[in-house]
């Protein structure tokens, strides 16, 4: 049997977003960006996304590995053991890497370090970024007669405090190989599931809700080693543009890419125009208006049962 692999883009709902900032330029946090076509975007990093894949694999009841400390004084996680890809779904999923050589002795055999069976690139806004920012005030503590014996402060005076903000959706690709993933395809769906109902995706202590549940999602179920389209494909309104034509019958003249390797769900085909939808009908494509119902079809088809 052929093996699959499976590449999709994810896109977001818009929304106001300040969840992803780099080092504070004085009393200012700033968002991380990266320029493209003279313009500046925001975007979010696949290690936020995976540490938020994290996060649902453990709602979920999967056996997890690591975990975050969240009364430490900085950035820190737990691990209950060394990497085990056989025992936990985060090492088996997102890989691992045991830099110290005594550490990796202990191991029981295990190679010291894993690649991440999920791939996937930075979510990039669709929206650039327009020097938008907003200021609150952070007050002080003061102290009276009634707090004297329990009176704590971070600072001596109140501070403005400055932070910048994109109103913009988010969109970003990945990528499974069903050869990867044959051996732990419980993890596997749960990971899928996770991808349709991701949130918590953040960095520099975000304290801004954004979901990054799919608004539209488009999926292709292939026996190619690309995806064999822009991968980064949505455009500002939401549509992508590059399908609209290229999916067409095995069978058809100049058949470019086939349409029954291709899942699309959510906003995208809710929108569709009656021509276009017969188009791609046609031409085999899987269309769902709930983009959950996808995962859940795409997991059945990726990881059997």
């Amino acid at each position: 049997m052929t093996s699959l692999n499976l590449f999709g883009t994810v896109l977001t709902y818009p929304a106001p977003a300040g969840n992803y900032r780099g080092e504070s330029e004085e009393n200012r946090a700033v968002l991380q960006k990266i320029a493209r076509d003279g313009q500046k975007f925001a975007v979010v990093s696949p290690e936020s996304l995976r540490n938020a894949l994290r996060e649902m694999l453990i709602a979920f009841g999967q056996p997890h590995n690591r975990t975050r400390v969240r009364d430490a004084d900085q950035l820190a996680v737990e691990f209950k053991d060394y990497p085990n890809a056989e025992e936990y779904a985060d090492d088996f999923l997102f890989g691992y890497m045991v830099a110290k050589p005594d550490d990796a002795k202990k191991m029981d055999g295990r190679p010291p370090k894993r690649d991440s069976v999920f791939r996937c690139n930075m979510a990039v806004a669709l929206s650039p970024y327009r020097y938008d920012a907003v200021f609150h005030q952070s007050p002080l503590n003061q102290k009276t007669e009634r707090n004297q014996k329990v009176f704590w402060s971070n600072a001596s005076t109140s501070a403005l405090l400055h932070r910048e903000v994109t109103h913009t959706a988010f969109q970003y690709p990945f990528a499974l190989s069903q050869q990867d993933c044959k051996e732990k395809s419980e993890w596997t769906r749960a990971l899928l599931q996770g991808i349709a109902q991701l949130n918590g995706v953040a960095g520099g202590h975000a304290r801004a809700y954004y979901e990054f549940a799919p608004r539209s999602v488009v999926v292709r179920l292939t026996p190619k080693l690309v995806a064999g389209y822009k991968t980064y494909g949505f455009n500002p309104d939401g549509q992508f543009e590059e399908l609209s034509d290229r999916l067409t019958a095995r069978d058809a003249d100049n058949a470019d890419l086939p349409g029954d390797e291709f899942w699309i769900g959510g906003e995208i085909v809710r929108k569709l125009e009656d021509a276009q939808r017969e188009q791609w009908e046609e031409a085999g494509v899987h269309l769902y208006a709930n983009p959950e119902r996808l995962f859940d079809d795409v997991a059945t088809e990726f990881c059997g049962g």
